[in-house]
């Protein structure tokens, strides 16, 4: 799993796939594509784009709201998100899942809107509403007509300060947390791994700490833990709003003042503080065994510095790497592990850079038939010792950057998705500038900052590797 993320629909939450993850997960990596096609200066009021008829403004209101406007005129039709900069590293120490649970709670009404209402009101619009969270945000978002907006401002504004966390609605809700972990990660053999992957590779830092929490301390939580999180971090200073489609972003600017703007913030603004890691020097191994799985997976994780932390080009760098060693059709491990010598049925790498705090790195494999795990490993080793020793082609770089960005610029063709971009980059810690001049820093990078990344941070010495099992397999 790349990076875990929950997603909550009329309160009910779901954790992604895999694929999915792997595909939103990594946001830092279509977040820059979009960029190719926005690369215009940057100012408070919204300014004509080179190349392009897309205006974006940004505006700060007094108290603190961020308002990103991103006019859309494709349909009739707007998406409205809100961010918080607070996720579920920002958990209060064993009291993991307080995030999540007050997401869900967010969706049962306010000492203004009595619980079902605001959804009611949305589906009966025909509109579409969602929220999720994430070790460093979490985000509610509508999909409604033009008309419509001010509407969900309006409701979003209200939530924001007057949410109702009673027992009437904690105790039953932590159940329903309960049973959807028990479903999606305590009955699923990947899932449990993918955990203790992530706790030995962040030892002291808390994205080892799931986004939906610990059973132990899920089962603990109280009225009292989810309410001084909503009154810390649920403020007018730790809030973006974006709005993607057919509106004038004078406005939305407008509502905004006039429902956002209205919030006061009950406590002063907070600079986060998390845990740091210590530099890893040792090598982790893992092996789960479990009678439901039926084909065994390898997957190793590597530390590296996500785009908020690398060096110049670094993040650029990993990103490349990722797409010629094994994160395309024609990179070196799906070309020669899964095709040529068919020993896998899937194989592949991925870079994780779009955390606040520090990424990784990641291989993985699911052997073909008879042939093991070990032959597996091997063979993909042998793909990286090569680019440890000998780099990449200048015809693997250019291949990967076009690739790379013709593939993802189809993926744009969403409006929710030009919401998100801009909303998780924001929110994630990141700024304007970071991806409007990521063009021309991703070709800046030559074959040297491929290979210098691959030998910096591809230390099997200091990686987490995790083996899943068949348990008749290690009896």
């Amino acid at each position: 799993m790349v990076k875990q993320e929950l997603v909550c629909l009329n309160s009910k939450a779901v954790t992604l796939s895999d694929k999915e993850n792997e595909r939103i997960g990594t946001p830092m990596r279509f977040f820059f594509v979009l960029a190719l096609l926005l690369v215009f200066p940057f100012a408070s009021i919204a300014k004509e784009p080179i190349g392009t008829n897309i205006q974006l403004s940004d505006n700060t209101l007094d108290n603190g709201v961020r308002v990103v406007v991103i006019p859309d005129r494709r349909a009739p039709v707007v998406t409205h998100m809100i961010w918080y900069k607070v996720g579920s590293a920002d958990d209060p120490v064993g009291k993991s899942g307080a995030a999540h649970f007050l997401e869900h709670l967010l969706f049962k009404g306010t000492r203004n809107v009595p619980a079902g209402e605001f959804s009611e009101a949305v589906a009966a619009i025909g509109g579409q509403e969602n929220a999720f969270t994430s070790h460093d945000y979490t985000a509610y978002y509508q999909k409604v007509s033009p008309g419509a907006l001010r509407q969900m401002m309006e409701y979003e504004a209200d939530r924001m300060r007057n949410v109702v966390v009673s027992d009437e609605f904690v105790l039953p809700e932590r159940k329903v947390i309960l049973e959807e972990r028990s479903s999606r990660v305590d009955n699923n053999p990947s899932s449990i791994l993918s955990e203790f992957t992530q706790r030995a590779l962040y030892v002291h830092h808390p994205y080892g700490i799931p986004v939906i929490g610990w059973e132990h301390e899920i089962a603990k939580l109280e009225r009292t833990d989810v309410l001084e999180f909503y009154e810390k971090w649920y403020q007018p200073w730790n809030a973006i709003v974006v709005v993607a489609g057919d509106i004038e972003p004078d406005m939305v600017l407008k509502n905004a003042e006039e429902t956002y703007g209205k919030i006061k913030a009950t406590s002063p603004k907070i600079e986060r503080e998390r845990l740091a890691d210590p530099k890893p020097v040792a090598a982790k191994r893992l092996e789960y065994s479990d009678q439901r799985v039926t084909n065994p997976v390898f997957r190793r994780l590597y530390s590296a510095p996500s785009y908020n932390q690398a060096a110049e080009l670094e993040g650029e760098a990993l990103d490349l790497l990722a797409t010629i060693l094994g994160d395309s059709v024609s990179s070196r491990i799906y070309k020669n592990v899964v095709l040529e010598q068919e020993l896998a049925t899937s194989a592949g790498a991925f870079y994780q850079g779009s955390s606040r705090d520090t990424g990784y790195f990641g291989i993985y494999a699911t052997p073909r038939g008879e042939n093991s795990l070990e032959t597996v490993v091997a063979a993909i080793q042998r793909e990286i010792y090569a680019i440890l020793e000998n780099g990449v082609t200048q015809e693997e770089l250019d291949r990967a950057r076009d690739s790379y960005l013709q593939s993802l610029i189809f993926s744009q063709d969403s409006q929710v998705t030009l919401a998100r971009i801009f909303g998780s980059i924001l929110a994630g810690g990141g700024t304007i500038e970071d991806f409007t001049g990521w063009p021309e820093r991703l070709n800046r990078v030559s074959i040297d900052d491929v290979k210098k990344a691959a030998q910096s941070y591809l230390n099997n010495q200091t990686a987490v590797t995790s083996y899943l099992l068949p348990l008749e397999d290690n009896q």
